[in-house]
Order: C-alpha cells, then structure tokens, then sequence
C-alpha cells in the first residue's frame, strides 16, 4: 500500500528548495507610477523614454588620473521653503527648475523633500546616502580618482523629456567642459528623477564623457537605456548606499567606479550584493496603489493636485 506525498504549499516548497519569493526582485517603478496616477485619475499613463542604440565612452585615461564630477537631483536647501528635514512629506515647494552648479571644495545642504523617495522605509536622515560629496572629496586626497571638478551640478526632475534634453542637458555639458570634466557620477533619486539623469548621462557619453549612474530603479535605467548602472537594490533614496552606514556608503561608491573601469561596453549593470534587510517586504509599499483604500486614493488626489499647482507656479516664475 502506498501513501500520496503531502502537498505542499508555495511557502512550503520555497523553503523546501532554498527559493527567494518572486516578490523579493527590483521594484517595478514604471508599472507602479503608471498605476498609482492612473488611479488618482490622470487618465494619461506616462511614457518613460526608451532607447535602444546607447552611446559609450571608454575612459580616456585611469580615474587616479581624471578630473569627476558629481551629479545629483537633491535640491539646495532652503528654510523659507517649508519641510524639509528627516520624516519631511512630499513638499513641491523645495523643487527647482534649471540646473545649478556649486563649489565641490565645500560643503553643502541638499535635500530630497521635493521629489517622491520611498518615505516609509527611509527616513532622509543622512544626505551621504544620496549625496556622496564627502566620500569623493577624501577619494580624491587618497588618490582612488584624480581630482573633483570645480563644480558638481543639480540636474532637475522634469517630466517633459523634451525640457530636459532641449534646454537643461545641453547647458550641463557646456558646464562640464568648461570645468574639464573626463568622468561624471550621476545619482538620481526618484522614479523620474532616474529618468532625467539616464537622459543626461546618454547625451555625455554622446559627448565624449564617461558616465556611471548610481540607482535604485533598475527598470527605469534599462529602459531608457544607459552606458553604465550600478544598482543598488534599496528604498529610492539610498542610491549611495544605507543611511548612516560608512561602510555600506565606501563599498557603494566603490563598485560604481569599478563598473566605470570594466565595463565593456552599453547597457552595462552590475548589482550591488548589499542588500536593505533581511525581510523584502519593504518592496511592496512604495506607490502600490493595491496597497492603498479608496478613502485614501481620494486624500492623495487632493494632495497631488495641490502639489502639482505648487510646482507650476514656480516652474512658470523661475523658466522663461
């Protein structure tokens, strides 16, 4: 006489084989950005930019030897600007329009209040995890890159992909060449923002400068098409490694410079092995609209238009 094997359920066998949940992969930002606006009724689904030809510059010479800049779409922090600290909500008000240029020999306040990070699993504590100017500057006196540019510069989140390859890319590469720049790090922190900077980073390579960008939206990077990624499989947000983590923010910006020196060619990503926590679940919160009541989709619709007519308002005082 026989007896059947017990069935098991799915939890059963993945830990039966050793097998990850399908859920614990990259979040898919495009689908859920699609789906949280669609949902708040802007009956419009954003087209991400997508690419298949991708330009790639080799370096030109070894980094110990080059001059990098650094590119970032935290904004400059402003007091008068409203929240903008640790646990700070969407606050449309802190957003800037034209890209800004600052001295990398100081110091600087940049913030990420204005663009939409992962606000339940990080809390925009330490600026060093989107924001690694501190990190190059003591690169540079140990020799790991040759030096910094004069200036690191503010790339705007603007969902016009036209604005942003037209009128705001061109006049950061002009700034880039008139500082000599041979290499570039780009970190974006936003769905969109990801979006802008692989757009800036596919025009400098085009303009004979190496790029790497530093994300943590995998599918947004990929489907733009960039020369080189470094994913970093944590909260937007932390695409320069955990907050008030010095080791995981070294190992970070290391593997980004490694992939800036091996990279054989486009559409190269490489995946950082550090991962956010022991549990995955922090993957499924982020704009899942599945996740989230009526009662309250119709709060957030009341928010985002508010937000929005914020952000017109100074995009139309501060862009002729």
């Amino acid at each position: 006489m026989t007896t059947e094997a017990p069935q098991l359920n799915q939890a059963e066998l993945d830990a039966l084989l050793g097998f990850a949940s399908d859920d614990d992969s990259h979040v898919p930002y495009m689908k859920r950005t699609r789906d949280w606006y669609m949902a708040l009724g802007y009956n419009n689904p954003y087209r991400y930019a997508h690419y298949i030809d991708v330009p790639f510059q080799p370096l030109k010479k070894a980094l110990s030897e080059s001059t990098v800049t650094l590119m970032t779409t935290a904004a400059p922090y402003h007091p008068d600007y409203g929240p903008q600290g640790p646990g700070a909500p969407y606050n449309a008000a802190a957003k800037f329009f034209v890209p800004y240029e600052m001295d990398t020999s100081k110091d600087h306040d940049v913030r990420v209040s204005h663009v939409g990070i992962d606000r339940i699993h990080t809390s925009m504590e330490d600026s060093n995890s989107w924001f690694p100017l501190p990190l190059m500057r003591k690169l540079a006196a140990q020799g790991r890159i040759g030096k910094l540019a004069k200036h690191f510069h503010g790339v705007p989140t603007n969902r016009s992909q036209r604005h942003t390859i037209e009128v705001d890319i061109p006049m950061i590469i002009e700034r880039c060449q008139s500082d000599g720049v041979d290499v570039a790090i780009l970190i974006p922190n936003c769905p969109i923002c990801h979006q802008s900077m692989s757009l800036t980073a596919r025009a400098l390579e085009a303009s004979g400068i190496p790029t790497v960008v530093m994300g943590c939206a995998k599918d947004i990077a990929e489907h733009v098409g960039v020369p080189r990624f470094m994913f970093s499989d944590f909260p937007l947000g932390n695409a320069a490694g955990k907050p008030k983590d010095a080791a995981s923010q070294a190992a970070t910006l290391e593997l980004a410079l490694k992939v800036l020196e091996t990279a054989p060619g486009p559409r190269t990503t490489v995946q950082s092995p550090q991962r956010w926590s022991d549990s995955h679940m922090w993957k499924l919160d982020f704009s899942n609209i599945d996740r989230v009541s009526a009662a309250e989709v119709a709060l957030l619709r009341v928010e985002s238009d508010k937000a929005k007519a914020t952000a017109m308002a100074i995009r139309k005082a501060t862009v002729a």
